[in-house]
């Protein structure tokens, strides 16, 4: 019988596939280039800004690329030297995208699971956030609310160690499309909207869902 999991990678395979992209052979061996996807969003009532994209480095483009890797496709592996993130798929090949990551002192390297996402997400700032910064007191106890202001941006996928415990990492979308490729964050990883909506399709939260966050 084919697997639940089988065809949700067969169906990102032909979603990508569809979707409006080029082909290119930058960047060693991209094979799909999803320059065109960074548009103006409508989202659950949210009107996303488009990302002026010609302003991003081109690596940091939601494309699709040679991958060799020993983990299963669904795997989604976190390149932090790189800024990149990957999205592995069979046939060696991976969805590649742009990241920002943790700057100095906020980085975290090691295994999770994605326990759970959500749209357009609350942001609750950790008690170690609101120490550095008193101001963000007012959102400790109710978070803030979603919305294109919200640092989580309009998706959160949350990390869980093994044991399952909250690591407080997430990988979340944002706004600022300009620090993707830079060490700007909290620890958190994140993406441009666009990515994480993107992302959010194709990943079905559970144990199975394994995420490898490399230094």
């Amino acid at each position: 019988m084919t697997s639940r999991f089988s065809l949700t990678i067969a169906g990102m395979i032909a979603a990508l596939a569809l979707a409006g992209c080029s082909s290119s052979t930058d960047d060693g061996g991209s094979s799909q280039i999803f320059t065109s996807e960074y548009g103006s969003v409508t989202d659950a009532g949210y009107s996303i800004p488009a990302v002026p994209i010609s302003k991003v480095d081109k690596q940091f483009h939601r494309q699709i690329v040679s991958y060799s890797t020993k983990e299963k496709p669904g795997t989604i592996i976190v390149d932090t030297p790189n800024r990149f993130l990957y999205l592995v798929l069979p046939g060696k090949k991976a969805v590649r995208y742009g990241i920002g990551v943790g700057k100095a002192g906020f980085a975290w390297e090691g295994e999770a699971y994605i326990a759970w996402k959500q749209e357009w997400p609350t942001w609750t700032p950790p008690k170690e956030m609101i120490s550095r910064k008193p101001e963000l007191a007012k959102y400790g106890k109710d978070g803030m609310k979603p919305g294109l202001s919200n640092p989580l941006g309009a998706r959160a996928l949350y990390l869980f160690n093994q044991k399952g415990e909250d690591t407080l990492f997430r990988l979340h979308g944002t706004p600022e499309w300009a620090s993707i490729g830079t060490a700007a964050s909290s620890g958190c990883i994140r993406l441009m909207n666009q990515d994480i909506i993107d992302l959010y399709e194709r990943v079905r939260p559970g144990k199975s869902a394994r995420v490898i966050v490399k230094q």
